[in-house]
């Protein structure tokens, strides 16, 4: 078995620039994943490793975990050596030892052992440093190792170790950024499969198909799972048997995880014939203007909650242009009723995970001690970045309009936003879908830059996709 990996450098260089900004406090504990089983002990989900894991030692590997005495410099990986009866399933994998000195460690010891060093530090009055455990299987485990019940272990998670992480994995290194090109590429290589494969009287399924065929074609694996739809206006849903039909949008939102756990995540809407229909053209140019808008603003120094914003109010403009909306759109967006048709945010971070470090905190990630994230304004309230942006923060740009029969019906028997929205025309779209258009771009010191090849995304470069 082969191991991707960084020179072991990178590992040793991250794991000391964390003890750096950390400083003298203790010990952090990173457990790695364990396999987790679907339906019988034997028959697992397929394995993913631990971001931050991953990120400072590199093992992609299950039932790792290790530690770093803030204070003495130790590092100790624990885990593991495979037994005979191991080895007559999985064949010989490296030893623990051999794979800790690829990522720069001298120490290693049983998996066991941990618990002895967390119950030491503990009686000697020292801290244990964690992140919030997302898995069951690990937070069980900490129960174990902390001596508390489950319902306590999010007592122990250590806000500093939070900060300090997102702080240095926010910044993405050139390694990285080659790696997320990478899987951007790949997710371009789905995405035009999918397009091209899309066709009236197919299922959905047919399509997640060749988004899976791509990927694997390109030693890479799905890095969440995938919308594929015809009824786009429902944000994140994963059923994939309705027909699809003349006339109607398909919208696709999918990315590649390369073989380093890098990823990207695109979204494209394109006719399931080989033309959009008047109506479908006019919403669509309405979204990209949005995104090409936003688009210019990414730079160093701007507040991504300013760029959404912005991006709202060429909606709105849109909108009124086609009369759905009506009033001044800057009035509109203060007042909210732009999310009538754009109920999420602009974009979110990326990097090892889809929603980069989504499992350490949204008001961490995507907001700061100054800029706290809205936890009540409808649409704002999904907006997972608001901070001001940084060179080398990594990034989607994703409006989009969605047309919500439900949220009509509610809306208009309350009258709210009547003074902005048309609801007699908006109901004549009610079966009309949803529209998203989505790239991923790098910060750079001037500017953006767009991450891999280029995917097309103009009306008349979809439609010549489409043949």
């Amino acid at each position: 078995m082969e191991l991707n990996l960084f020179d072991k450098q990178v590992y040793i260089d991250r794991r000391r620039i964390l003890t750096q900004n950390f400083g003298s406090d203790g010990i952090i504990l990173l457990a790695g994943n364990q396999d987790s089983s679907m339906n019988y002990n034997d028959n697992c989900y397929p394995f993913r490793q631990d971001s931050s894991f991953l990120y400072y030692f590199g093992l992609d590997i299950p039932m790792l975990a290790a530690i770093i005495d803030t204070e003495s410099g130790e590092e100790v990986i624990f885990g593991n050596e495979l037994t005979i009866d191991d080895i007559v399933w999985t064949g010989t994998l490296p030893t623990v030892n051999e794979m800790a000195s690829m990522v720069g460690l001298a120490q290693t010891k049983p998996y066991d052992q941990i618990i002895h060093y967390v119950h030491k530090a503990l009686i000697y009055g020292r801290k244990v440093h964690i992140l919030p455990p997302y898995r069951p299987e690990n937070k069980i485990k900490l129960a174990t190792w902390f001596n508390t019940s489950l319902d306590d272990v999010t007592d122990n998670v250590s806000l500093k170790l939070i900060k300090a992480v997102i702080a240095q994995r926010l910044i993405k290194s050139p390694l990285e950024v080659a790696e997320m090109e990478k899987a951007v590429s790949i997710s371009v290589d789905m995405m035009l499969a999918v397009i091209e494969h899309t066709r009236p009287g197919i299922k959905e399924y047919e399509l997640v198909a060749k988004a899976h065929e791509a990927a694997i074609a390109n030693n890479s694996r799905l890095g969440y799972p995938a919308i594929i739809t015809t009824h786009g206006q429902t944000l994140h849903t994963h059923y994939y048997g309705n027909t699809l039909q003349q006339g109607r949008m398909v919208l696709s939102d999918i990315g590649a995880e390369n073989p380093m756990h890098y990823g990207g995540d695109l979204t494209r809407t394109f006719p399931v014939g080989r033309s959009f229909t008047t109506r479908q053209k006019e919403l669509y140019e309405v979204v990209l203007a949005a995104m090409d808008h936003a688009i210019g603003m990414l730079k160093p120094g701007v507040r991504y909650k300013d760029i959404h914003l912005a991006a709202c109010q060429k909606l709105a403009e849109g909108l009124v242009q086609i009369n759905l909306m009506k009033g001044d759109p800057a009035q509109a967006v203060a007042a909210g009723a732009h999310t009538m048709f754009f109920q999420c945010g602009l974009g979110h971070m990326l990097g090892m995970d889809t929603h980069d470090m989504e499992n350490l905190g949204e008001p961490y990630v995507g907001y700061t001690d100054t800029l706290k994230k809205e936890t009540q304004i409808f649409g704002l309230k999904s907006l997972r970045l608001g901070r001001e942006l940084e060179a080398g923060f990594v990034l989607t740009v994703e409006p989009g309009i969605y047309i919500i029969p439900e949220l009509i019906d509610r809306w208009q028997a309350e009258k709210k936003h009547a003074d902005f929205i048309n609801y007699d025309i908006l109901n004549t779209y009610r079966d009309f879908g949803g529209i998203r258009i989505e790239d991923n771009f790098l910060i750079t010191e001037t500017g953006y830059h767009l991450l891999g090849k280029y995917l097309p995304k103009t009306l008349k470069e979809i439609e010549a996709l489409k043949g």
